[in-house]
């Protein structure tokens, strides 16, 4: 890491906005987390809000189709996040709840993209999600970022890997919580995942056209930190062709 923290203090003169996005397990909460603790900046999962919403809608049994009940569901709902003290990981909470594991399970992930097609659904989240880049200092991952949270984004990243990668990446993070799991269920979850988000009508899946991609199907967590620093670095300097 000395190439790494050499230039940190040069990045961080320039805070920017780092918008990351991609497919369902392909890694990129990762590195957003890991780019935000590099560069002290702020991390937020779109993702864990989406999810929130959903196991809201499931446990308090609200029809998704009936856009009032919707709206209700909106206004009963509040979504923060809050850093642990005792391990600095990250905690979502649902109305003061914390559902950080709630959220991750296979029911929520079958659900989460029904949900997150929702417009009022979205319409409410990216408004929060507005509220927290006027700062700047912020990476953010998710489905829509660079496309529509923040178009204006100084470094866009579009990370992706093989469907079987993602897999088994899904499989081990909930056979490391616990979680039952199942790698066939989950594959099918993943591709009906890819296929929901990218053939939505409201802010589909999409690589922005300035947006780097990044396949880190043969990489390590500390390599793709490397290409997304070095990529960052560039930004903060008010570097073009990012994409080439």
């Amino acid at each position: 890491m000395p190439y790494l923290r050499a230039r940190m203090n040069k990045i961080l003169a320039k805070p920017i906005i780092i918008a990351v996005d991609g497919f369902a397990s392909c890694g990129k909460s990762t590195l957003a987390k890991d780019l935000a603790k590099a560069l002290n900046y702020i991390y937020v999962d779109t993702g864990a809000m989406y999810r929130s919403v959903t196991l809201y809608c499931m446990e308090n049994k609200v029809d998704i189709a009936d856009p009032k009940a919707i709206d209700a569901a909106l206004q009963a709902i509040n979504i923060r996040f809050e850093r642990a003290t005792e391990d600095a990981s990250l905690r979502v909470l649902l109305n003061d709840r914390d559902v950080t594991f709630d959220i991750r399970t296979d029911a929520v992930n079958a659900k989460v993209s029904d949900v997150a097609t929702i417009g009022a659904v979205r319409e409410a989240m990216v408004k929060q999600q507005h509220t927290y880049g006027v700062d700047k200092g912020l990476t953010m991952d998710g489905r829509d970022i660079g496309t529509v949270v923040f178009p204006e984004a100084e470094l866009k990243l579009f990370v992706t890997a093989s469907t079987d990668v993602r897999t088994q990446r899904r499989y081990d993070e909930m056979i490391a919580k616990g979680m039952e799991a199942d790698f066939e269920l989950i594959k099918a979850n993943l591709l009906e995942r890819d296929r929901i988000d990218s053939g939505r009508a409201i802010s589909p899946l999409r690589r922005a056209e300035d947006a780097v991609l990044i396949d880190n199907s043969d990489l390590s967590r500390q390599q793709q930190l490397e290409v997304a620093l070095r990529l960052a670095e560039l930004a903060a300097k008010g570097g073009s062709d990012l994409s080439e």
